[in-house]
């Protein structure tokens, strides 16, 4: 039986760990630190506190142990109501509080790598560019060194995305598995052999043996075993809390903020049942056109601007021909001026019995209608010198007037501007007229009536077509006259009333219905502009 537990010592590993019965106190380091061995290193050893302060006193009350010197050598102060951590025991240890100095290290050509500081902590799982290298482009690079790296980066995603692969075909194998009742679910066949000791090491106990021997399985699974755990619905935990939200302090509601918070009603087109009255702007409320933004076409102003344009080139071309018919109209009037002289020139020298003048003929205008005929209009100035070395030729080559020939050449150029002005005049109204769609002076009196002719003093004696006798229409075609019903001098009316008794006798000539008859007065007659007649009586 010995040979074969020293034979199974051999093949089974060591004890990772031996539970001890005894703890040793001498091997704890708060006891040598306490309790050395020679006088000479209790002396160095002893714990350097602070001055405590005493009970009862004002130091006392605001007394705040936080540091190992100040609990000397006992534990905590059980009346100071403060987070205390004698000999540090229960205080967290920060993890970095170890050494703040990176070692030195070198990439793969034996370079230092200065940028080591930051690619630690949160970095150290990131893609850090630190190198000058990073901000060349890759078209600069080295065709080598960039079908290597590339070549990495290619194995490194292969890599991870091969392992992401198995890691999720994984977790879905085993919920496909679970769901089927067909597969039971697989289990781990691996056993575990421990050894251990006893802590009956009495003879009476295991036959005595120090040491145990045991072999760990996992437990069979029952496949057809009722499941020990329910579902049960709970309430979804609260999650992270909520964003704060930041108000604006409170100020007072102004008439604006009012009517922008003000919401119309919803007012139909269509139906009305209660018949209200909706004014317009109440229902374009309603409608949301007010919030619309509006959206003026660019069309408009071109054509805005084209129809401008258009305007200026119509008013310049009205102006140019305005201006051309007024040219006109002045080298026709100085012509006619010019004819006009011509003749009076001449009857004048008839008159006098002396011959023409020289310059007095038929073409005596023709240097100044050469002059007007061209292009470049006359100017005032040139004008008013031309008419005045004209006025003086024609003094000096005339004889000169007398009072009463000018008196008379005055007073027929008044009446000729005057007729001209008549003239004028009625050719505009003629013009205004047959724009508004009136006849003309011409039609107006063609179309009148013999009476209105009469009247008028247009008819003259005689002047009939061939001897015709000219009638006013208004007498024809008329429904009154005495074959007509009608009763012109209410004869009718006054032998009705004769009939009817003697009272209507009694009102002839007081205004009855033959007051004409009667000789009724002026005043009570309204109809007749006549007065009475009154008789003398005979010698």
């Amino acid at each position: 039986v010995f040979v074969k537990m020293a034979a199974l010592k051999e093949i089974l590993p060591p004890a990772k760990s031996s539970a001890a019965t005894f703890y040793d106190h001498s091997s704890d380091p708060w006891f040598k630190q306490r309790y050395s061995a020679t006088p000479d290193d209790e002396v160095a050893n002893v714990v350097k506190t602070n001055p405590i302060p005493i009970y009862n006193t004002p130091e006392r009350l605001k007394y705040r142990p936080s540091k190992p010197q100040d609990f000397g050598d006992g534990g905590a102060f059980p009346e100071i109501h403060y987070a205390q951590y004698p000999l540090d025991m229960g205080r967290k240890k920060d993890s970095n509080s170890g050494p703040k100095t990176l070692p030195v290290t070198v990439d793969d050509k034996g370079n230092l790598t200065f940028d080591a500081i930051v690619k630690q902590n949160e970095n150290s799982k990131k893609i850090v560019y630190s190198q000058h290298r990073d901000i060349i482009p890759k078209i600069l690079k080295d065709d080598e060194e960039e079908h290597e790296e590339d070549d990495e980066k290619q194995q490194e995603i292969e890599k991870t995305t091969q392992q992401t692969k198995e890691a999720l075909e994984k977790i879905v194998n085993v919920r496909l598995s679970a769901a089927q009742p067909k597969n039971v679910q697989t289990q781990s066949q691996d056993s575990k052999f421990i050894k251990y000791k006893p802590s009956q090491q009495s003879a009476a106990f295991n036959s005595g043996a120090k040491e145990r021997i045991i072999r760990m399985v996992e437990m069979p699974v029952d496949p057809l075993e009722p499941p020990k755990f329910k579902h049960k619905r709970v309430p979804k935990a609260n999650g992270s809390p909520p964003v704060p939200v930041m108000h604006s302090p409170p100020r007072p509601v102004t008439v604006k903020d009012q009517q922008d918070w003000k919401i119309p009603p919803c007012i139909s087109n269509w139906k009305n049942p209660k018949g209200y009255t909706i004014p317009l702007d109440k229902r374009l409320a309603a409608d949301g056109r007010g919030l619309q933004e509006v959206q003026i076409n660019d069309n408009f102003a071109k054509l805005s601007e084209a129809l401008y344009v258009a305007e200026q080139q119509a008013r310049e071309a009205v102006s140019m021909r305005s201006k051309v018919q007024k040219e006109m109209m002045m080298k026709e009037k100085e012509r006619k001026e010019q004819e006009l002289r011509a003749l009076a020139q001449k009857a004048r020298s008839e008159r006098t019995g002396t011959g023409p003048a020289i310059g007095s003929g038929p073409g005596s205008f023709a240097p100044d209608m050469s002059m007007m005929d061209t292009d470049e209009p006359m100017r005032p100035e040139r004008e008013h010198e031309h008419k005045h070395k004209r006025g003086s030729d024609r003094d000096r080559d005339q004889p000169r007037e007398t009072k009463e020939e000018r008196e008379e050449r005055i007073q027929r150029e008044k009446i000729r501007e005057e007729r001209r002005r008549e003239r004028e005049r009625e050719r505009r109204l003629e013009a205004k007229d047959a724009a508004m769609g009136k006849k003309s002076k011409i039609t107006r009196d063609r179309d009148r009536d013999i009476s209105e002719k009469v009247a008028l003093g247009m008819a003259s004696a005689g002047s009939g077509r061939g001897g015709e006798v000219m009638y006013d229409q208004r007498l024809f075609n008329q429904e009154k006259g005495m074959e007509s019903d009608a009763d012109p001098f209410g004869l009718d009316q006054f032998l009705t009333e004769v009939k009817g008794g003697k009272k209507p006798l009694d009102k002839i000539g007081s205004g009855g219905t033959m007051r004409a008859s009667g000789g009724g007065s002026r005043d009570g007659y309204e109809g007749s502009g006549r007065t009475r007649i009154g008789f003398e009586k005979g010698r």
